[in-house]
Order: C-alpha cells, then sequence, then structure tokens
C-alpha cells in the first residue's frame, strides 16, 4: 500500500492498525531547510556506525550522532552511546519539532546517509529505555527517500516518501507492532540526514 499522496491530511493516521503514524510534510522553508542541512553536515560530531552481530564488531558507511538533555546513554545492536550536549542548531529544530507535535523530547539520534546505496534494515525502536509508547518525531533533510513499514504479524506493509524538512510522527504501540525501515535504492545519488527526536527515561 503506497502513500504518496499529495495534498495529505496531517491528522490522518498512516496504518491501517496497532500504532499512529502521522506524515505532516514539510515545516521548514527551503532557505530554512538548506541551512540546516548545510550546518548539520558541517558540525555534527559525526561517527561511522557500529554494531555487533554474532560476535564480530561492524563498521557501517553510515554515520550517526546522538545529542541530548544530558549524557543519556543509549543501547542498540548491543553498543552504548553517551549523548553529545546540544548544538544551537538542534536546539532550535527541537523546539519547532516540539511546536509541530505537541510533544516534548529530551534527545536526539540523527544518521548521515550519503547516498541511495546506504539504508537501515527493518527494526523497531523499542529500547528499553526509551519511553514506552511515547512519541518519536523523524526529520529529514537531503535526498528524499521512500521509508516502509511492515506488520510483525501480518507482514502487511506501509510506504511513504520523507521530503526535504519534513516530520514523521510514530506513537502508541507502533514500536510493539510494527517494523520500519529504510530501504537502499540505486536512484538516489544525493546524501540524507535524519534525526529521531525521543524521550529517554532514565
Amino acid at each position: 500500500m503506497k502513500l504518496f499522496d499529495d495534498p495529505f491530511d496531517r491528522t490522518a493516521n498512516l496504518l491501517p492498525k496497532d500504532g499512529e503514524v502521522y506524515y505532516l510534510g514539510k515545516v521548514f522553508s527551503p532557505m530554512e531547510a538548506d541551512r540546516y542541512f548545510k550546518e548539520m553536515m558541517k558540525h555534527i560530531a559525526w561517527q561511522n556506525d557500529e554494531a555487533l552481530i554474532l560476535g564480530k564488531r561492524i563498521v557501517t558507511k553510515r554515520k550517526v550522532a546522538w545529542y541530548g538533555d544530558k549524557p543519556f546513554e543509549y543501547t542498540y545492536s548491543k553498543l552504548t552511546k553517551r549523548a553529545l550536549p546540544w548544538t544551537k542548531e538542534l536546539l532550535e529544530l527541537k523546539t519547532t519539532v516540539e511546536s509541530e507535535t505537541g510533544s516534548n523530547f529530551n534527545s536526539c539520534l540523527l544518521n548521515l546517509y550519503h547516498d541511495g546505496s546506504e539504508g537501515m534494515g527493518w527494526h523497531s525502536d523499542d529500547e528499553k529505555n526509551l519511553e514506552n509508547n511515547g512519541a518519536i518525531a523523524s526529520v529529514s533533510f537531503g535526498a528524499e527517500r521512500k521509508f516502509a513499514f511492515k506488520h510483525k504479524t501480518t507482514k502487511e506493509k506501509i510506504e511513504v516518501r520523507l521530503e526535504h524538512s519534513s516530520v514523521l510522527i510514530m506513537t502508541g504501540k507502533t514500536q510493539k507492532y510494527w517494523l520500519h525501515r529504510l530501504p537502499p535504492t540505486k536512484k538516489v545519488m544525493l546524501p540524507r540526514i535524519n534525526l529521531t527526536f525521543r524521550t529517554i527515561v532514565d
């Protein structure tokens, strides 16, 4: 099932059941979006992501960074990261996203995909230290990419295109019942930065 229709309804739940996902579309002007993209490419403390798979440490081409209100520890793929202090631009983005979504966030995981060959496999953001059923706001800058959801039981799939400067909200029981991924593609040659604002519970 594809949801590429334009115009779209910001209040429409993209999922047919067992969760809530809302696509808010573009929330920044083209000039603002380009500025934020350039600033983050230059000033975010990017590092190649790592994962432990079958006891082996795998280093990905995709780069990541982790920021927050304080040095939160965040563990995924069996590796732990410690949050860095917010940058000026990230705080500005957080304020806008909180205003748009009506939710408050205390941390942000950033991903840098250099081109369409880099993606993310099926997974859920269900780590134990994340707020239970809390909202996660996904903000996209740069290349437009397809984003997919798959129900854990029925295997039903939903797809949406994430535009430059757009916001997608995942909330409710989405992480419990749905997987999501960023599929790789040979059609995209430009980089994309994705920010996922979330709430860590101490």
